[in-house]
């Protein structure tokens, strides 16, 4: 691509960018509540509840412009990579990471091409449910990602992020936003622990997300949803672990 070339694709990239924040603003309102933290120069791991597309969206209207020029979201390449369009739109334009959660060739392995972008200076927005969650409970069981990028890189900050309401602003299988107010409540980073072991610091880590929740559910609740005990089944005996990735489909 000549000079010129790549020039207007980062300009394409900048302005994609910018329109989408303000469009976040414009039909959300959104207002980021930094609860523990602060914006930061930091390079950072956000992780979030997942229950729309258009959560990463949200999650990067509230950072500041160069915080949000080096984050990148993590989506699901069975979703984003299914045709050219969704492609183009979610990783020339939104400079998204594409993984693979069923993988078979290492180069596919979504740790290590998160670990990439990571060694690039840059940081990543990571939903470790892995999924959208399409049911009663405020949160599913997280997969293993979180804890396998805290594992490779300790330095690098875990900031919980809560994302309310956009579930109902842009619902599945809608494609037009409903206007509605959002919130984005940014907690205190966390840290594994030494020694700490992957279902502990998992438990941990979507607790701490849990209590950023502000319209909470109790844990009885969520417990007696059959689709959450599912799922905390099917999380909790897998044996294989690499495919528990954070993604969006």
């Amino acid at each position: 691509m000549s000079k010129l070339g790549t020039r207007s694709f980062t300009l394409l990239q900048t302005v994609t960018s910018v329109g989408l924040s303000a469009l976040a603003w414009a039909v959300t309102g959104v207002r980021p509540i930094w609860s523990g933290s602060q914006p930061s120069d930091r390079q950072r791991i956000y992780f979030a509840n997942h229950a729309s597309h258009g959560d990463f969206i949200l999650l990067s209207a509230c950072l500041d412009e160069k915080e949000r020029a080096r984050t990148h979201a993590v989506a699901a390449a069975d979703y984003w990579g299914k045709s050219r369009l969704r492609r183009f739109i979610a990783q020339d334009m939104l400079s998204s990471v594409l993984i693979h959660r069923q993988w078979t060739d290492e180069a596919q392995n979504p740790i290590v091409i998160m670990l990439s972008v990571l060694d690039k200076g840059h940081s990543l927005i990571i939903f470790p449910e892995g999924t959208r969650n399409m049911t009663d409970a405020p949160l599913l069981p997280f997969r293993s990602g979180l804890y396998n990028l805290s594992m490779a890189r300790p330095d690098v900050e875990l900031i919980p992020c809560w994302i309310e309401n956009m579930s109902r602003v842009l619902p599945k299988g809608q494609f037009v936003p409903v206007p509605l107010l959002c919130r984005v409540v940014f907690g205190a980073p966390i840290a594994l622990a030494p020694g700490e072991e992957r279902r502990a610091f998992l438990d941990r880590a979507r607790q701490t997300l849990l209590a950023l929740n502000p319209r909470p559910q109790t844990h009885d609740a969520e417990k007696s949803n059959p689709v959450f005990r599912k799922t905390l089944c099917d999380h909790t005996t897998r044996s294989d672990i690499r495919h528990d990735a954070p993604g969006d489909d």
